[in-house]
Order: C-alpha cells, then structure tokens, then sequence
C-alpha cells in the first residue's frame, strides 16, 4: 500500500451552505471507508476562514485515490475546486525517524 495526501482547496462561492446541506454525509462517507482514509480534517486560514481539506489515504494506487475523491458527497456540489494527490513518504512519526516501516532512530535515546 502507498501512503497519498490529498489536499482540497474549496471554492467559497457558496461553501458555508454546501458544507451544512452535506457536511452529515460527507461524515457518513469517512466513516465508512475508514480503513483507507487513515485522517481527514478541514484545513483554514490565520482567520479562521475554511480553505479546503487535507486527507491522508492508504491505496494501491493513485487512480483508486481519484476514484474515492469522486465518491464523497462534496465532490458533485463544486465545494471543491481543485485537488492534488500527492504520494507521502512518512519518514517521522511519534518521535522516530522511520524508513520502509521500521524505526531507525529516536529523537530520545
């Protein structure tokens, strides 16, 4: 499995009313495919003002990550405008350096 961040900026043209008609579903739709959308959470700006979102997702492949992206109910309202999924390489989690999954060092030895 490939580890992707996904970031969404959002069109604000209309985004407080879309996020309150589909935010439950939107919801609904992480739930329930939790086993690959490891996190999900809004993302904002110094004023507290809503600029997209940011998801990291465990997939095989790009296209599988596209194809998730286009199943969430904010997707067909326009709330989004644009998306990039990028592959992650985690190197550091939790205090220790990683690499292919083992720990190779800790910040406290």
């Amino acid at each position: 499995m490939t580890l992707f961040a996904v970031l969404f900026e959002d069109d604000g043209h209309n985004a407080a009313a879309i996020r309150k008609a589909y935010l439950q579903r939107h919801f609904a739709f992480l739930e329930a495919n939790a086993e690959t959308i490891n996190s999900a959470g809004p993302l904002s700006r110094e004023d507290d003002a809503f600029a997209g979102g940011l998801w990291l997702v465990e997939a095989e492949a790009v296209d599988d990550v596209d194809r998730l992206v286009k199943e969430d109910p904010f997707w067909p309202t326009g709330l989004r405008k644009s998306v990039q999924i990028l592959k992650w390489n985690r190197v550091f989690i939790e205090g220790a350096l990683v690499q292919r999954g083992d720990v190779i060092g800790t910040l406290n030895p």
